[in-house]
């Protein structure tokens, strides 16, 4: 059975503003964000999977041909740090962006390709994160791309940190994790930490371990759903419409409904 308290399940507390919206009104957001998304942002995709979760939509950028993203997707936009994933081929129609299942592209995250980039599932794009496979320009000659095509590959569960950037031609082993503000111009082994500008190796993982990863979240989609709107129902079931409208003309007022979470 579910137990909508479960997730206050942890160790440490941190005071936060409560959603004061009636259970219907986030509801009814929600409907909106989705019917945005399958509206505007699924017809520039080739294909966009099912369960996807693509918070304020209207910040999320996608252009170009042959972009394959893979189910219970997750962006995040934001006015000045937009969601960006391009192709900008050669050639009409050339070019491709493949993304996995499960993938998380934080506020700021952008994918850019000229010929090729593959993310595998569980992929994690953390703020600010930038893949692409190509400089787009040469030494010699600015108005050109190089003739060879250099692609990206980057493993399952691959987590790349705080405004990494991933250059041309990189293949990054499963598991492994980019530290914040790396840039990765050579292939990252699986189950590695590099970080750095040009990343190299500080750590090595232990798979024997195990990873718990985002795919661990989306093995039961419809579930999780459920479980998730069972505790916006029991959190929000007692708001009223006035009081969320009273909040939003007078802030201040909102500060006394802080409430201690877990986190």
């Amino acid at each position: 059975m579910i137990n909508p308290r479960a997730h206050h399940n942890q160790t440490s507390e941190t005071t936060m503003h409560k959603d004061l919206r009636p259970y219907w009104l986030k509801k009814a957001y929600l409907r909106y964000r989705r019917w945005y998304t399958d509206y505007f942002l699924r017809p520039r995709c080739t294909y966009l999977g099912p369960w996807h979760t693509v918070m304020k939509p209207w910040y999320v950028h996608i252009s170009g041909a042959n972009i394959h993203i893979g189910r219970c997707f997750t962006a995040i936009g934001e006015p000045m740090h937009r969601v960006e994933i391009g192709v900008w081929g050669r050639e009409e129609g050339q070019g491709r962006i493949r993304i996995g299942d499960g993938v998380l592209m934080s506020p700021g995250s952008r994918i850019s390709a000229s010929d090729e980039i593959v993310l595998g599932d569980g992929v994690m794009l953390a703020n600010g994160a930038y893949v692409t496979d190509s400089d787009w320009h040469t030494l010699y000659d600015r108005t050109a791309r190089a003739a060879e095509p250099t692609p990206v590959h980057i493993g399952d569960n691959v987590w790349l940190g705080d405004h990494a950037t991933v250059l041309k031609g990189v293949t990054i082993g499963v598991n492994s994790v980019v530290a914040a503000q790396a840039v990765v111009s050579k292939d990252v082994p699986a189950n590695v930490v590099v970080a750095g500008n040009p990343a190299r190796v500080v750590k090595e993982l232990d798979p024997e371990r195990g990873f718990t990863t985002r795919m661990s979240l989306f093995a039961d989609p419809a579930g999780a759903q459920a479980f998730y709107d069972a505790i916006d129902r029991e959190v929000l079931q007692h708001n009223s419409l006035l009081r969320w409208l009273w909040s939003l003309l007078y802030p201040a007022s909102a500060a006394s409904h802080a409430e201690r979470v877990d986190v």
